[in-house]
């Protein structure tokens, strides 16, 4: 398995239909909670916080393989898929978490505004360079899996 950043969480009850399988939408507030560890892990806590840091999602992607149930515990590893000049675009895959199959994958595309105005504007280069490098090998957990593993 590659050193991506992985972010863990278990599938609660009210996220899933009557079957226990977890509700396509939910996968929009995985997909937001990971890409946040993510960019936490990157060092944009607190910018995100103040409002230094702000972007708006302009397109998502989902694809699913497979079921979540209740109670699993998901992994999600975040990348960056690409950066343009006032753009980027986060790659997640969600497996179970241990297992090799992925059950969804999904690309967000975000495109970076002022805070004041939301005028788009340039990705740093201090961000194009965090973003390419990722959090390698970084482990955010909100299961309580890596405890037990």
């Amino acid at each position: 398995m590659d050193e991506a950043f992985r972010y863990y969480l278990r599938v609660r009850y009210g996220e899933c239909d009557a079957q226990k399988v977890v509700f396509n939408a939910r996968y929009g507030d995985y997909i937001d909670l990971a890409i946040t560890e993510f960019l936490r892990a990157l060092g944009y806590g607190e910018q995100m916080a103040s409002a230094e840091l702000d972007f708006q999602l302009v397109r998502q992607v989902k694809e699913w393989r497979a079921p979540a149930h209740y109670d699993d515990v998901l992994e999600a590893s975040v990348s960056a898929a690409r950066i343009g000049s006032t753009s980027f675009a986060l790659s997640c895959e969600f497996r179970v978490a241990g297992q090799a199959v992925v059950l969804c994958s999904s690309e967000t595309i975000y495109v970076l505004v002022d805070h004041a105005t939301l005028s788009k504007k340039q990705v740093p280069p201090d961000m194009r360079e965090r973003l390419e490098q990722g959090a390698r090998g970084q482990r955010t957990d909100h299961a309580g899996y890596l405890r037990r593993a």
